[in-house]
């Protein structure tokens, strides 16, 4: 049984191998990319990066890499994730097909301007 509470986003990619950890690695790599001032932790057993507050989620199901972005982060890409499983704040990439990079960094970056808006308007306040 692996264990269910990794320390870090380390330990968590530590457990997998072969091409889901190449995924997982492709997904960390382009999202610090895009955001590197974000910081990795593990929230709810996941990987995730956040900068005020979580940005995205991302973990490894049974036969998809499931992604997080929250509600809006699905909602406001419902067009472009047409043929993928999503369900109100996630998104499935299958196993068996690439991983959309180009997408997940474009949801990424929406979530963080989001973010930054809602810190910034809380500052207002």
């Amino acid at each position: 049984m692996m264990n269910p509470k990794p320390q870090s986003v380390d330990e968590y990619f530590s457990w997998f191998s072969g091409e889901i950890l190449e995924k997982l690695q492709a997904i960390r790599a382009r999202i610090l990319k895009e955001i590197p001032e974000a910081k990795e932790v593990i929230s709810y057993h996941m990987p995730a990066v956040r900068t005020s507050e979580v940005l995205v989620y991302y973990a490894v199901a049974k036969n998809h890499i499931g992604f997080y972005p929250t509600n809006s982060g699905v909602s406001e890409f419902k067009k472009e994730l047409e043929g993928y499983q999503t369900s109100k704040g996630a998104i499935q990439f299958s196993h068996d097909k690439p991983l959309p990079l180009d997408l997940i960094a474009e949801i990424v970056k929406f979530r963080f301007f989001e973010v930054q808006a809602k810190a910034a308007k809380k500052k207002k306040v």
